[in-house]
């Protein structure tokens, strides 16, 4: 076993930890407290190709390993937890869903803009829609229909929660078409968002990764061709479940990188905050924080990398990747809030960016799986 990352990683690494702290950083908080989408640096990951990592080339892709995906999701995620997420959602949903079950057709069509992260000379990303108002950790309860007119799908239903909601050119629809096969009457539809019908709803003003804009999407007598179906008919739940545990890589490397983050941050800070005479860092109660900090982020990296490693050989990775989100997400929550009781009163003011960390961290354990699902996969993996 080598635990020893190559060159290679080692170089897409350092790009983008050099990326987070030249791009990403200048503006952070200021885009945190407007709400504003990170639009130039999502751009700027388009051309370092890290909106397609794991695409092909012959799709216009980086075709890289999951591993390498792993590692600039951790460093971006460091600094800028809105940024990563958007390129989370394109490379482990949309990317993916496409490039494995996608038909050469939607794949030139779709992926490779997709994957280029332009289109026409402007940004193009896609938004994976699957929750919906009633239908959250319940993925079976969909309400959004797509009726089949024989040469086209009508559809019909609102999508909540939907990351890259207004700046997505291309969603990934899972509607249901046969409500009495339950979930194997389910299709995913490929739906362009300037089509006739669809609307973007309110912008939702967030807890945390507020910079990420995450929008409800609404479909009135949308005409969807039956040409943009992926897979076959009623192949859409499954489509979701199995694209979903490829995310939770991605969202566990994003609480990685989060904890990361406030821990650098706040090992720092002890080193320079005095207090009784002499730095933090030198009292005890403040290395035991540190200490545990440590040992759960890379008790969380080894997890992540484990999920990618078996991602990248074939092998089946839904417990794998359910373990490290779970974890990566727990680690990401507890390691930001001991981040703000290291920094003391500074840890709660914007300036010290702790406090965003703590604010970013806790979605983490909700979207692509909450904590509670990830133990029922987990549970059901290591009893069946």
């Amino acid at each position: 076993m080598d635990f020893k990352l190559s060159e290679e990683h080692l170089m897409i690494q350092k790009a983008a930890r050099d990326f987070a702290k030249n791009h990403c950083l200048p503006g952070v908080i200021e885009r945190d407290e407007n709400q504003k989408f990170p639009k130039e640096q999502i751009e700027q990951l388009a051309d370092l190709g890290f909106m397609g990592m794991m695409v092909k080339p012959e799709y216009g892709g980086a075709g890289m390993d999951t591993i390498s995906y792993v590692l600039a999701m951790e460093e971006i995620s460091k600094i800028d937890a809105s940024t990563s997420v958007c390129m989370s959602v394109n490379n482990s949903l949309v990317c993916y869903g496409l490039q494995e079950y996608g038909t050469e057709t939607q794949k030139r069509q779709y992926l490779t803009p997709l994957a280029q992260g332009k289109k026409d000379g402007g940004l193009y990303i896609g938004a994976f829609l699957l929750s919906e108002p009633e239908a959250g950790s319940d993925a079976t309860s969909q309400q959004t229909t797509a009726e089949d007119m024989g040469d086209f799908y009508l559809l019909n239903g609102t999508k909540n929660w939907i990351t890259n909601g207004s700046s997505a050119g291309v969603y990934l629809v899972m509607a249901q078409t046969h409500p009495e096969k339950g979930p194997h009457g389910i299709n995913t539809l490929i739906v362009e968002k300037n089509w006739p019908g669809v609307t973007v709803g309110a912008k939702e003003n967030k807890l945390g990764i507020r910079g990420s804009d995450t929008h409800s999407i609404l479909f009135n007598d949308v005409k969807v061709p039956k040409a943009n179906r992926i897979g076959e008919d009623g192949f859409g739940f499954k489509f979701a479940m199995k694209t979903l545990a490829g995310g939770r890589i991605g969202i566990a490397s994003q609480a990685l990188g989060i904890a990361g983050g406030a821990y650098e941050l706040a090992l720092a800070y002890s080193k320079q905050r005095k207090a009784f005479g002499k730095e933090i860092a030198k009292h005890q109660a403040i290395q035991f924080k540190l200490a545990d900090m440590a040992t759960r982020i890379d008790a969380a990296r080894l997890l992540c990398l484990k999920a990618a490693w078996e991602k990248d050989r074939g092998m089946n990775y839904d417990l794998s990747s359910s373990m490290a989100k779970v974890y990566a997400s727990d680690t990401a929550m507890w390691v930001t809030v001991e981040a703000v009781q290291i920094h003391g009163g500074y840890g709660y003011v914007k300036e010290y960016h702790v406090e965003r960390l703590m604010r970013d961290a806790k979605i983490t354990q909700i979207y692509e799986g909450t904590s509670e699902v990830q133990r029922i996969v987990i549970s059901r993996n290591i009893l069946k």
